[in-house]
């Protein structure tokens, strides 16, 4: 049984495909964090900084409480959270299941999910040409 899944994020938002032997589902998740957040009293720039490191660990949180069992996981954004994300994976061990980061800008869910099909159905193919040589 194979269970591929692929991750679109950025600070907004996360899509989530779960590729399960042939069965697909997605999943979006929103940060609920808007990308020039005002957040009162206190020092404004260590307040806001401290309150939205925070935040973003708890999204990332979320998002990775959909990647348990995942054999391999594909990594997709626009942005700098692709990677904040891929290291917090490193930290999570789920680095060695990590087989791809690849900047992609804003697409549809559909197009996220394609890409995704796409990516494992041609790394499906390559393992299976390597097993025929």
């Amino acid at each position: 049984m194979s269970n591929n899944v692929g991750v679109w994020i950025d600070h907004k938002k996360a899509v989530v495909v779960r590729i399960t032997d042939g069965v697909e589902v997605v999943h979006s998740i929103a940060s609920g964090m808007e990308k020039h957040v005002r957040f009162s009293g206190g020092k404004p720039e260590d307040q806001q900084g401290h309150r939205f490191s925070n935040h973003l660990k708890e999204y990332y949180d979320r998002v990775i409480s959909f990647l348990h069992h995942a054999d391999s996981i594909l990594i997709l954004g626009p942005g700098e959270a692709k990677g904040e994300f891929e290291k917090r994976l490193d930290t999570e061990s789920f680095g060695s299941q990590i087989v791809g980061i690849e900047t992609e800008d804003k697409m549809t869910d559909h197009q996220i999910a394609a890409k995704v099909r796409e990516h494992f159905l041609i790394q499906t193919e390559l393992i299976h040409e390597d097993k025929k040589n």
